[in-house]
């Protein structure tokens, strides 16, 4: 796998964009996140684990989960589909538990490029205040670049 995640300094001041190039074709990358078996083995920063409680994965369903942080504590989520293109594109909002106000915003794309595949994910957030927050206090550029690497080291097994 190649290690060449990338933070586009370029954006504005409500974004994250997070890119990594992948040794996989993009049929399969894109595989990685449709159903809770796989996102079981590689969802999340180091030393977490996730419980999938509900998933849909189809323009207007939700996934509902639980990530389990390496200290024991629990973190409701809840993502609600709004676009699916197989294979190039998932866009989704996401929210703590579902009953909380949107977080973020995500799109997700998947670029053939020869063998392998180029994965952006840009995460726009509703005020620049709220992306600052979750940088500094929940380490979400740092946590997301540990999640597309053990994305990378679940590819490598398949």
């Amino acid at each position: 796998m190649n290690d060449d995640t990338q933070i586009d300094s370029s954006t504005s001041d409500r974004e994250i964009v997070l890119t990594r190039l992948f040794d996989a074709p993009r049929e399969l990358v894109f595989r990685a996140w449709s159903s809770p078996e796989h996102l079981a083995r590689w969802w999340g920063p180091d030393g977490f684990t996730t419980t999938t409680h509900e998933m849909q994965f189809q323009p207007g369903g939700v996934w509902r989960y639980m990530m389990h942080g390496p200290d024991g504590t629990d973190y409701p989520n809840k993502i609600a589909y709004r676009d699916i293109v197989e294979p190039e594109t998932i866009v989704y909002d996401h929210s703590d538990d579902g009953n909380g106000p949107i977080h973020f915003q995500v799109t997700a794309t998947f670029a053939s490029e020869g063998v392998q595949t180029r994965l952006t994910m840009r995460l726009v957030f509703p005020t620049a205040e709220a992306r600052d927050y979750v940088v500094r206090e929940h380490g979400a550029i740092e946590g997301g670049r540990q999640t597309l690497a053990r994305l990378a080291a679940y590819l490598e097994q398949k």
